[in-house]
């Protein structure tokens, strides 16, 4: 199945243990769901600039500690004047260095703001992460039962031909029109229309899978794997607790975080800051030295950054806001993916146990009968027909099934445990 944000790949193990590897040829490359994985989650661009994005926020953090650098200055006094203050004979010199000290906490709120960037920033890539993994296995999913789709339609085909010889014979004993042969072409050359518009589907997806792996273009033959097994979900309650661990919703903790730091800074930056300084002042005339002792404080009187605090206020409070949306969001499309899941698997009970082998039967019944004369090809062509749409239905059934089943996992974060496997 799928994986816990920190048990990615032992999680990737769990998913091809209900993967069963097909028969293929030693020579072409084939992908399993592993793989595929394995794939995406190491060159997926989006995981790339998510990346970036937890560097950039370091580099924030890093900044947002930083203490004000220390000035120098140099000042000349007395000098360039008249009578006794021309040139520099009677100047003083003042070389002097002064600190900014930050007070009220500023610099420790800044810190506290860069950090929770942070970990937002690592949330979101692990949400990310969860997203790349479930559109991964869907697109996997896709890709094979499209490959399942091509099988049903060729086998419909190659049962139409198995026909052809026993038609002619009738038609040549007189027992049937020559139109029925015209007839069975048109049924088979709609068939292979349908496989093809089925092949063009598969190469989509293959292009689809390849560019969620990172590579422009497919280059594997085949997906190997087995869409078949299915299972009862649990509760729909139980599934629902597990949507309180998605990183989605865990990275809103952080950017409230985040905001109560902003906020902070904000209430603090009317509080003055301290700077003081420290010089060396030459007396030219007297050739004397002095220190000079400065200290400067703002007064407070015009700008209280009532704006600022303002605009922060407001942002915390749209954090709540905007997590409510995101939950709801969230829950809407959890409940789908449950509903669509459960209508499927419902869909499969019946496929598998009733439509399915009646269509079998009735079309074995209807083929020998043909031979002996009892059934028209018009019923033989519907009794295919009717088969190939059950095994064609059933394989739209188990990929809504298998689709739901990742976007789940992709919203718990957690693996899908099913129960009480159906029957195939």
């Amino acid at each position: 199945m799928f994986f816990r944000n920190a048990l990615v790949w032992a999680f990737a193990a769990a998913i091809t243990s209900a993967v069963a590897p097909a028969a293929f040829a030693q020579s072409s490359p084939a992908l399993t769901l592993t793989r595929a994985l394995q794939r995406a989650l190491a060159a997926n661009p989006r995981l790339t600039a998510a990346e970036k994005d937890i560097g950039i926020a370091i580099g924030r953090k890093i900044q947002a500690g930083a203490i004000p650098n220390p000035e120098v200055s140099f000042e000349v006094d007395n000098a360039l004047g008249s009578g006794d203050y021309r040139g520099f004979r009677s100047a003083e010199t003042t070389l002097q260095l002064s600190q900014l000290i930050e007070l009220g906490g500023k610099r420790e709120a800044r810190v506290a703001a860069g950090v929770a960037e942070l970990d937002s920033a690592r949330w979101e890539r692990a949400a990310l992460r969860l997203e790349i993994i479930s559109e991964t296995a869907a697109a996997f999913f896709n890709v094979l039962s499209a490959q399942r789709r091509i099988q049903i339609y060729d086998a419909h085909i190659a049962s139409l031909d198995r026909l052809a010889p026993l038609l002619q014979r009738r038609v040549d004993a007189g027992a049937s029109s020559p139109a029925e042969t015209a007839r069975a072409q048109v049924a088979a050359d709609l068939v292979r229309a349908e496989r093809e518009r089925t092949r063009t589907a598969l190469a989509v997806a293959r292009r689809e899978l390849a560019v969620l792996m990172g590579v422009n273009a497919p280059d594997f033959a085949l997906a190997v794997g087995d869409l078949s097994r299915v299972g009862r979900p649990p509760p729909f309650q139980t599934v629902l607790l597990g949507l309180d661990s998605n990183p989605q919703l865990i990275r809103w903790t952080a950017i409230r975080a985040q905001r109560d730091a902003e906020l902070l800074s904000a209430r603090l930056k009317p509080i003055p800051d301290l700077r003081i300084g420290v010089g060396w002042r030459h007396f030219r005339e007297s050739n004397d030295n002095a220190v000079r002792l400065g200290v400067s404080i703002p007064i407070p009187t015009w700008d209280q950054n009532l704006g600022g605090i303002r605009v922060a206020e407001e942002s915390r409070a749209k954090v709540d806001a905007e997590r409510a949306s995101s939950k709801a969001a969230l829950i809407l499309t959890l409940g789908k993916a449950y509903d669509t899941l459960a209508g499927s698997l419902r869909e499969i009970e019946i496929l598998r146990s009733s439509a399915i082998p009646n269509a079998q039967r009735a079309v074995e019944a209807v083929e020998s009968g043909y031979g002996q004369g009892r059934f028209t090809l018009l019923e033989v062509l519907d009794a295919q027909s009717t088969a190939a749409q059950a095994a064609l239905r059933l394989e739209e059934a188990l990929i809504r099934f298998h689709n739901s089943v990742a976007i789940l996992e992709g919203l718990t974060g957690v693996p899908f445990r099913l129960s009480r496997e159906i029957p195939r």
